[in-house]
């Protein structure tokens, strides 16, 4: 069973189970989106003290945990590259990257707009929304240093440092509500009944945070097929440069034998 797992670190293998899981996680996520959507903003009865603000709920806590949990996804996949150098597990990170950041901000948008009628400000200095607001600073500094160098295995290492040191701001934004008196409520999912959201509301939630799970999947799958072909198509580039120095050379040589004595 090791030994299966670890062949999909060859870019061959991915490109081919890639090929397979994209489409149908992508078709799962649009249908489950749909039902979630439809079922949270249309088949939902408004809180009563919340009213209709509540209907934010169902983006806002779904990409809140997509915003800690890919960085998770990152930190482990970094950690696989780095003791093992696997580049499929750099890459892994380095597609993961946008799509957690794309949710860090939706999180943050989102909080904003349920936040602003509840507390009465769009923002807060909160010891979650601060530990969120890094966090996406550290994803956009994730991908700056990927740009920044053009060395794809340096730049791989030193990102995947740079993810593990962001990982204390990833807990920092799951756990603060525990460690700290914050304005943010607490958990909305729980084995608590007394914790989690009204039984009403719990249904959909689980619904669309299926369905982003899935959303996230397909996606990740292409992003890492995208850069696979990326790599590959500088390799070629590379090699292409080569032979055609090398042909300048051999033509140098043959109008000049002097210069290649």
């Amino acid at each position: 069973m090791n030994n299966s797992i670890w062949t999909f670190a060859n870019p061959h293998n991915f490109m081919r189970l890639s090929g397979v899981v994209a489409p149908w996680a992508a078709a799962l996520a649009a249908i489950t989106l749909a039902i979630g959507l439809g079922w949270s903003l249309f088949a939902t009865p408004p809180d009563y003290q919340q009213k209709e603000t509540i209907k934010i709920f169902f983006i806002h806590v779904p990409a809140a945990m997509m915003a800690v949990n890919i960085y998770a996804v990152m930190v482990i996949a970094s950690l696989i590259g780095l003791i093992r150098s696997h580049p499929v597990s750099h890459l892994v990170a380095k597609a993961a990257a946008p799509i957690g950041a794309a949710f860090t901000l939706v999180a943050i948008i989102t909080g904003a707009l349920w936040g602003q009628p509840m507390w009465g400000a769009w923002w807060v200095w909160d010891a979650r929304l601060t530990s969120v607001l890094i966090l996406l600073f550290f994803y956009l500094g994730y991908l700056a240093l990927w740009n920044a160098i053009e060395d794809p295995v340096k730049a791989a290492d030193l990102a995947s440092i740079l993810c593990l040191v962001g990982s204390l701001f990833a807990f920092m934004s799951r756990y603060a509500v525990e460690f700290w008196n914050t304005l943010h409520q607490g958990a909305s999912l729980s084995l608590d009944k007394e914790s989690h959201v009204a039984d009403v509301y719990y249904a959909p939630l689980l619904v669309m945070i299926l369905g982003v799970y899935l959303l996230f999947i397909a996606l990740l799958m292409v992003g890492v097929r995208t850069e696979i072909r990326a790599r590959r198509l500088r390799a070629l580039r590379i090699a292409q440069i080569g032979q055609a120095d090398a042909a300048l050379t051999r033509t140098a040589a043959a109008g000049n034998p002097a210069s290649a004595q």
